[in-house]
């Protein structure tokens, strides 16, 4: 059984400076796009954690020299070749984004990941790779574990797929297609696509690098991406710290009614978790972005919320934590596609906080939760790093909260138990 941690309980407000890693997000598209790059790049201040090593250890398995440098990353491409085996644990981006380039390579390329990563869905890859003109083994599961046929080249072209469970199909698809002879053209025709700041992310950053990219905001076709075949520059790239990250130390002010500051927040961002501000401000705090970073303060009432999540899912387990301390209760929407994520997040989220003395309900599309008075408990973490992080949070407020497998935090936020207990003084 995991080592169960107890959450510091805090009486009294916060004030602390929390620096931040960088964000996962930014620093695993980078990767992949240096890898595939005309010349070398650095990638300063990357995210060193589970999820971003195992993507460097895939690109390594590939045929890429990814060096450290004091904290920096220096990728240097090379020829893409197999056999090579590809973990990727349970990294969505890992098991959604290596596989495009694994069909670059020259030679089989074998993937396979942790057990859960195996319901993980990756059919809108698999699928979209066949038509543009892969050969890809498994056994038709549309998930891991699956070997990659690399033929050293691929056609590319137009594809149709159904990105409604993750908007990572699209931007797998994106972030090869510049390597692909005729290029790629994206056609999502589900019925909703999630996520969208992850796919403006993908295609900012590959204009970054010397990619021609028309996009539906850009004046094209609504839900249709098309990225011109062309060479990547390498580059030097400074990643952003990550900002979904900073929820949960953005909630100890909110829960507290303290102040936290988080340095080096980015004026203008792609990534999703800039909704923070946004968010926690109409349940109770309010935030000041200065030139040091973000100042946010909770006002030491928490309010509820009805919001769509859609585009944020991933800060749906830590709104859903802060909503169960409010003072009213909160909707939370859009986000069905979290069933699908690295556990059932709806589920989860359900069954934590009601066995903490929660009133928490699934809808068809999200959460509905009656903030009730809560008591200690074991939270499990079903391997998922923002389901421990959700669980910190309410230990803030409630006493003699046990977290179990706090470890899982290293997914993405390394030494996230010492970050927590600084941040308190502890």
């Amino acid at each position: 059984m995991s080592p169960v941690w107890t959450t510091p309980h805090r009486a009294t407000p916060v004030d602390a400076v929390v620096a931040l890693p960088g964000s996962k997000s930014l620093t695993a598209r980078a990767l992949v796009l240096a890898a595939l790059a005309d010349g070398p790049s650095r990638l300063v201040r990357p995210l060193r954690a589970r999820d971003t090593d195992l993507m460097a250890a895939g690109l390594r398995a590939l045929g890429t020299a990814v060096d450290e440098d004091g904290d920096d990353w220096v990728v240097i491409p090379g020829a893409l070749r197999g056999p090579a085996e590809v973990d990727a644990g349970l990294a969505g981006t890992v098991l959604r984004f290596l596989p495009p380039v694994a069909a670059l390579a020259d030679g089989p390329v074998r993937f396979d990941g942790d057990p859960r990563s195996y319901e993980r869905p990756l059919n809108g890859v698999v699928d979209a790779l066949r038509v543009l003109g892969a050969r890809i083994d498994d056994d038709g599961r549309g998930a891991l574990p699956l070997t990659v046929h690399g033929g050293g080249a691929l056609d590319g072209g137009r594809v149709e797929i159904d990105a409604s469970s993750s908007s990572q199909f699209v931007s797998a698809l994106l972030l090869s297609g510049p390597r692909f002879n005729q290029g790629v053209e994206v056609r999502h025709v589900g019925a909703t696509l999630p996520s969208m700041p992850h796919i403006r992310m993908t295609v900012d950053m590959l204009r970054a690098v010397g990619a021609q990219v028309d996009t539906p905001e850009s004046g094209g076709e609504p839900n249709v991406w098309r990225v011109t075949p062309g060479a990547l520059l390498g580059r030097d790239l400074t990643i952003e710290p990550d900002l979904s990250n900073a929820q949960p130390f953005l909630a100890a002010a909110l829960v507290t009614g303290g102040t936290v500051v988080i340095p080096d927040w980015p004026a203008r961002t792609t990534q999703p978790g800039d909704r923070l501000r946004e968010i926690f401000t109409e349940m109770g705090g309010s935030c000041e972005l200065t030139q040091y970073g973000l100042r946010f303060t909770g006002s030491g009432a928490i309010h509820g919320i009805d919001v769509d999540l859609g585009e944020v899912g991933e800060l749906t387990p830590g709104i859903a934590a802060v909503a169960a301390l409010a003072d009213s209760p909160s909707t939370l929407r859009g986000v069905a596609h979290l069933r699908l994520h690295e556990t059932d997040r709806l589920a989860a989220l359900t069954k934590e906080i009601n066995e903490l003395g929660g009133d928490v309900t699934e809808t068809a599309d999200g959460l509905h939760i009656r903030p009730r008075p809560l008591h200690g408990g074991v939270f499990h973490t079903y391997e998922d790093h923002r389901m421990a992080t959700a669980g910190a949070i309410l230990g803030l407020a409630v006493e003699g909260v046990r977290i179990e497998n706090v470890a899982t935090t290293a997914k993405t936020l390394p030494d996230f138990p010492e970050l927590w207990t600084g941040m308190l003084g502890a």
